[in-house]
């Protein structure tokens, strides 16, 4: 018996674990519920119920295939060995079968998995999935990994060249086994299940991921480079959900753009050429979490910026949190996370740089509560997202560019209509003022809305001094070696 382990794979097609199982002979698939480590992982409740839901639609494709899905709970990853130990010994399994997950205590618990299933004999195999290219295979000329991403992408691009990473077929249908499938849980307990108006807006399933990269690929993309940006426009693709879940692959993605750019992932289409760059992005966060672990420790991954005087401020991190900011665009973009468990991605820029320039709260608040909201919550992209906008990460934003969110909201948000539709006790407010409605003074309208938290032109200024007097990071590392 041959058994899959699924992790963040929640799919049939191109499935590389499940399809290699199959292949070996009879499987049988596992899954397991972990709900203290998840806390850990700050995963939302809306993410884990979207999680929960895939399985009940996985389950029910792999019935019809003869493999059945199995639950069990492994409280904390310590608990993965002997749980899954127990299970291939009473299923006789002669291997388990994963796709490699990324990140330190991944590592941690798939090497623990690995010594418990070879001291019984058991075979543990790992495939790459979720990447298009093997972190290790995508280094610099002196074998280290990629810290500026437009050079990572120069490295991609030559390997895409010479032929896409090839898609994975889905295994065929088994003889039935003796094995019932599990009932997939509803909810797991300490993760409130979310209202149905979320729920509704991310359906579950691996063929509405299919359909809604279709619908992308052959609608929408091309016009992607043009209107991402704007957050009141259907201008982005809707699956980061479903990637980061593993409902959908990067390869499919990739080769759902390149078909629909003739072949060519370099010239064409502008707005194919972007979202592959897109893609890239999501790769090149990956493999800097295996290449610089010191990311997934909660570090800065520029260490001179860990001496930042980063401010205590729990009120304007609490009215941050709770869209009451008196920016509006600042507020919209918070609303739609605490609403929908997603954000507009120019938003996250625009919101993470309020939080750690304008207010200079420590980047790993903005971090946490992200995580604790995103249906589509990846430490990867998450963190390379936030460290990027704080000016403490790779390739990140120079420490002297800070969005004004006035002029980031009249310019991609021009009409007001993503402010109107989030904060609708400013609709009555015309295209000039509500993007800015203290400018009004105390005006009929906007009695309801609070006055700016802060001032954006000093707050600007205290920002860059505390970037200006950090040291270098040639000073750091001469510390540390004299040291």
């Amino acid at each position: 018996m041959q058994l899959i382990w699924l992790r963040s794979d929640l799919r049939l097609h191109d499935n590389t674990a499940l399809s290699a199982a199959a292949a070996r002979g009879p499987c049988v698939a596992v899954y397991l519920l972990s709900p203290q480590q998840w806390h850990a992982h700050d995963d939302a409740p809306c993410k884990v119920d979207f999680w929960l839901r895939n399985l009940r639609e996985l389950s029910h494709v792999l019935g019809e295939l003869n493999i059945p899905l199995l639950i069990r709970t492994a409280t904390r990853w310590d608990d993965a060995p002997r749980v899954l130990g127990q299970l291939c010994t009473e299923l006789n399994v002669e291997a388990v079968h994963v796709n490699e997950e990324y990140g330190v205590n991944e590592s941690r618990r798939d090497a623990a998995v690995t010594k418990t299933l070879d001291a019984a004999g058991i075979g543990f195999y790992r495939y790459l999935d979720q990447l298009l290219f093997k972190p290790g295979s995508v280094l610099t000329k002196t074998g280290t990994y990629f810290q500026v991403f437009s050079q990572f992408r120069k490295v991609c691009y030559a390997r895409l060249q010479g032929a896409l990473p090839r898609l994975i077929a889905a295994p065929r249908i088994q003889a039935p086994t003796a094995i019932s499938s599990d009932p997939v849980p509803s909810q797991v307990e300490g993760f409130e299940t979310p209202h149905e108006q979320l729920r509704a807006l991310w359906p579950a399933g691996e063929s509405e991921a299919r359909r809604r990269l279709e619908h992308f690929a052959q609608g929408q993309i091309d016009y992607y480079k043009d209107q991402r940006d704007f957050p009141a426009k259907p201008g982005t693709s809707q699956l980061s959900a479903y990637l980061a879940a593993g409902v959908i692959s990067p390869r499919q993605c990739l080769h759902a753009a390149v078909q629909t750019n003739q072949g060519e992932f370099e010239s064409g289409s502008v707005g194919v050429i972007t979202w592959i760059n897109e893609l890239l992005w999501r790769e090149f966060y990956k493999h800097i979490l295996v290449g610089y672990p010191r990311v997934c420790r909660h570090r800065a991954f520029r260490p001179e910026t860990e001496a930042l005087a980063w401010r205590d401020a729990p009120d304007e991190l609490a009215a941050w949190k709770e869209a009451r900011t008196g920016l509006p665009i600042i507020d919209a973009a918070m609303r739609q996370l605490l609403e929908t468990g997603w954000m507009h991605n120019r938003l996250r820029m625009l919101v993470a740089m309020f939080l750690t320039k304008n207010l200079l709260i420590d980047w790993r608040e903005g971090e946490r509560f992200f995580m604790r909201h995103l249906i589509d919550g990846d430490l990867a992209a998450n963190n390379g997202g936030w460290q990027w906008s704080a000016s403490t990460g790779t390739d990140s934003a120079p420490w002297f560019r800070i969005f004004n969110p006035l002029s980031q909201s009249e310019k991609f948000d021009a009409e007001g209509l993503f402010i109107k539709h989030w904060l609708p006790e400013l609709a009555g407010l015309n295209t000039k003022t509500i993007h800015n409605p203290a400018a009004m003074g105390g005006l009929f309208g906007v009695a309801d809305y609070p006055l700016p938290i802060v001032d954006l032109g000093q707050s600007r200024e205290r920002a860059l001094a505390a970037f200006k007097h950090l040291p270098s990071r040639l000073d750091i590392e001469s510390a540390a070696s004299s040291g």
